[in-house]
């Protein structure tokens, strides 16, 4: 003789099954859209590194009231991402596959613009605002990609300077290496002169 289940238990025992299976499947579609488990990473990451860097175990001595301040430019939308953009033409961008940046290419430069400064011997130079009285420069970042009609790599800044005595100077900088294809290991290194080119030419200008 079999046994059978009353009704109403044979009911709850299948809300017990469903329901698990159920919140199984509800997370199951919704990490789908943004979780890519064992996504192939890219096969370049990139950096930059300033060229003239302060030395190993030198360092500079300050207040921090009056410390030259180096802030985070805030970026154009086509390099606020961590790929690296090409300009195909006026109106359209694409990326170069298999290659990003290591972290926000404005906070790459700001990290970039502070060394710069540093080697040049301007004093205590940090990279927050709070409780400094000091020159701050920061800006926006308006390209560091490849121009594919020039074949260039091209990094653009618009500078901001503010004074102790509250004075806004801004200036626009830019520097380009040329006769190169957008490949991870010609847009680097390329990327990375330019980059310091306008780097220089910000401490130049900061005096």
């Amino acid at each position: 003789m079999s046994a059978s289940m009353p009704p109403e238990l044979n009911t709850r025992y299948r809300l017990r099954v469903a329901a698990p299976l159920l919140v199984l499947a509800i997370l199951g579609a919704g990490l789908g859209g943004c979780v890519s488990i064992g996504a192939k990473p890219p096969g370049t990451l990139l950096s930059l590194t300033a060229e003239a860097a302060p030395a190993v175990g030198s360092g500079s001595r300050g207040t921090l009231g009056n410390a030259t301040v180096v802030l985070e430019p805030a970026s154009a939308a086509a390099v606020s991402v961590l790929r690296i953009p090409v300009q195909i033409d006026a109106a359209n961008i694409a990326y170069i596959k298999g290659t990003q940046w290591v972290e926000r290419p404005s906070r790459a430069f700001q990290r970039l613009l502070a060394d710069t400064l540093r080697a040049r011997g301007k004093g205590l130079v940090v990279e927050t605002d709070r409780g400094t009285t000091g020159t701050r420069i920061g800006g926006q970042l308006l390209a560091m990609g490849f121009d594919v009609p020039t074949r260039m790599a091209v990094v653009r800044f618009e500078a901001m300077k503010w004074l102790p005595d509250g004075q806004i100077e801004t200036r626009r900088f830019e520097s380009s290496v040329a006769g190169i294809d957008p490949e991870p290991d010609e847009i680097g290194p390329a990327l990375n002169r330019a980059a310091n080119k306008v780097a220089r030419d910000i401490a130049d200008w900061v005096g």
